[in-house]
């Protein structure tokens, strides 16, 4: 600590980064978040663990006030002394050498308090207390648990958060009890033995031994109560993670740009974590990789770079952009070439980059038309008519804003409907009525929901000739269970798209059969289950589904055309060529437990059971 008073001039230097990291990963839909800090080398009797964790409606400012609630009473009697080390490390809470922040975006499960991590294991010994947080999912919790029960424990929840926490903490036990007895062996005492524990605990044994079976995507941070901490990430890199070491320091974030912008650090200096590995920190300051379990194929999460990183990040900036300018054509197409009578928009905000990238590809359109047009009418081309060719540019307004004070949440509501209608505001006058195309871009259209009861109706009211809706990802068809927590098949547009279609083209005896045989499926054992929900997409062509959904988000009092455009799965893998996890487009899953999770979530629908599917 005396280094970071002598050099920043404050003991808080970590707490303030952690501060600023946390509000720079505060993207959207956050609905909990946490700290908890871990003080080094504090003697028996005092506190030296720190939690606050808030399920409010601003949770970053009421911890980081909690917090500073403390601070405040101390600097206001004892300002002289927040500069000697000693006072500070014995007497201000969260003073400390590790700190471990989450913010938590709930996906499904319960909302309360409980659910927001960091969650913590607690024991008088300092070697068996430990604090963890994480971006995950496991499709198999059930076999975790079960395992769990076998060695005797009677966990308290049924959770994920729960049974990763007590499944890591039980091989913590296992390897303090390992060392114990090796050091007793050894004729130590058991007051001896402790801080020999400390120093000695194999954190990538603890690591190995626990993440043995876990099939899902995972980035997930601990501290051991002594001060050893590690983030591990899953085998396909399904879950991001990246870090940064320098002598003041050692940063882990799932965006590569919050470390960037926090540290006044290059890109090139902030190293992304391998799948499959840890990083382990011992106490000393000592930071390792280790591989924890075998690598597979890497199956990096591509809506990470569609959609819920910041995009900030230059490489996900560029691959939005390229994204947006892939559809140039499939749009012009949809528009009859028509640009004097398009107008170009995007649902705020985060197709924008997106936005960018498909005004760019048509404007390399239409440099060519001028090319073409210039070359071919030569030495007969009036100074008129080449202003009139040069001056054509798409036209392009900002037409959807987001009314930020409006919140939907009041689901089951009698006024919902009318809630979600009112979301957007529409800018009038830019459109001319009946004769002009809109065409606006949307990062992704999973339920399409806010899309017909909000979106597509205000934008009805500027009366134009037709809406096109393009989305920048291709059709979202198939559950996600890796994090992201997109569980139910009957939330998706394309599904109901699909099913719809059976029935309309006398096909609906093959929902049965996929049923009978995703049953059969699921008494397989987990590595021998195949996607049979496949089979429910294979009768029909993109197109044709896109032109049914485009049918089902026409509500009765919409007056004008509406067609809705998607990404192609080519066009994803171009964009975004590292990140080829596409499972929910294509049911192609990196794990046997998607399969199962496709299977189980088809089973779930036909018999109208509306619950997750692991």
């Amino acid at each position: 600590m005396e280094y970071y008073i002598e050099k920043y001039g404050t003991w808080s230097y970590g707490l303030q980064k952690m501060y600023l990291m946390m509000e720079k990963q505060h993207n959207r839909g956050q609905d909990g978040a946490g700290i908890a800090g871990i003080k080094l080398n504090v003697p028996p009797g005092n506190r030296y663990i720190f939690r606050q964790r808030s399920n409010q409606a601003n949770p970053i400012k009421e911890i980081f006030g909690l917090i500073y609630e403390d601070i405040d009473l101390l600097t206001r009697d004892h300002r002289e002394e927040l500069t000697n080390p000693a006072f500070i490390k014995e007497n201000i809470p969260f003073a400390c050498d590790i700190y471990l922040g989450h913010l938590r975006y709930g996906t499904y499960g319960n909302y309360n308090i409980d659910y927001v991590h960091p969650v913590s294991r607690e024991n008088n010994w300092k070697s068996k207390n430990l604090v963890m947080a994480g971006n995950f999912n496991l499709t198999n919790v059930g076999e975790v648990f079960s395992s769990l029960v076998e060695l005797g424990q009677n966990p308290v929840d049924f959770s994920d958060t729960v049974t990763i926490l007590e499944n890591v903490g039980h091989r913590l036990d296992e390897e303090n009890e390992r060392l114990f007895r090796k050091f007793k062996d050894e004729g130590f005492s058991k007051k001896e033995i402790s801080p020999m524990i400390e120093k000695n605990l194999d954190v990538t044994s603890i690591l190995k031994k626990a993440s043995r079976n876990w099939d899902g995507g995972y980035a997930m941070a601990g501290m051991v109560g002594h001060g050893d901490a590690f983030v591990m990430r899953d085998p396909a890199g399904i879950r991001p993670a990246y870090y940064y070491i320098d002598d003041e320091v050692v940063v882990v974030a799932s965006e590569r740009p919050v470390i960037q912008t926090i540290f006044n650090v290059r890109t090139d200096n902030v190293k992304e974590l391998p799948p499959a590995s840890a990083l382990i920190i011992k106490v000393s300051g000592e930071a390792t990789i280790e591989k924890i379990r075998e690598k597979t194929e890497e199956r990096k999460c591509s809506f990470e770079r569609i959609y819920f990183s910041r995009g900030t990040d230059k490489n996900i900036y560029r691959e939005r952009k390229k994204l947006g300018e892939l559809l140039t054509h499939p749009v012009l197409k949809v528009v009859d070439y028509d640009l004097d009578n398009t107008v170009f928009s995007y649902i705020p905000n985060t197709a924008e980059s997106a936005f960018y990238g498909l005004i760019k590809g048509v404007e390399d359109y239409l440099n060519q038309v001028k090319i073409d047009h210039i070359l071919s009418r030569g030495k007969y081309l009036t100074k008129e008519e080449l202003e009139k060719v040069i001056n054509k540019r798409p036209r392009i307004d900002k037409i959807a804003v987001k009314d930020a004070k409006l919140r939907t949440f009041i689901s089951e509501d009698k006024g919902r409907d009318d809630l979600v209608g009112h979301v957007y505001d529409v800018t009038y006058g830019v459109v001319r009525r009946g004769v002009d195309n809109l065409v606006v871009i949307d990062d992704s259209i999973v339920r399409g929901t806010t899309l017909k009861k909000s979106i597509i109706r205000i934008l009805d009211k500027l009366d134009p000739k037709k809406i096109v809706v393009v989305s920048s990802s291709p059709q979202l068809r198939y559950p996600d269970c890796y994090g992201i927590d997109m569980a139910k098949l009957g939330d998706f547009i394309a599904f109901k798209a699909a099913i719809e279609l059976l029935k309309d083209t006398g096909r609906a005896g093959l929902i049965q059969e996929v049923y009978a045989e995703a049953l059969t499926e699921l008494k397989k054992p987990v590595e021998e289950m195949k996607n049979i929900v496949r089979k429910i997409y294979k009768p029909f062509s993109t197109e044709e589904i896109s032109a049914k959904i485009s049918r089902m988000l026409k509500s009765e009092e919409i007056k004008s055309e509406v067609e809705i455009v998607f990404q192609s799965i080519e066009g994803l893998h171009e964009a975004c060529p590292g990140h080829t996890g596409d499972w929910y487009f294509t049911g192609n899953y990196p794990t046997p437990g998607g399969n199962k999770v496709v299977n189980q979530s088809f089973v779930n629908y036909v018999e109208g059971r509306n619950i997750r599917a692991y």
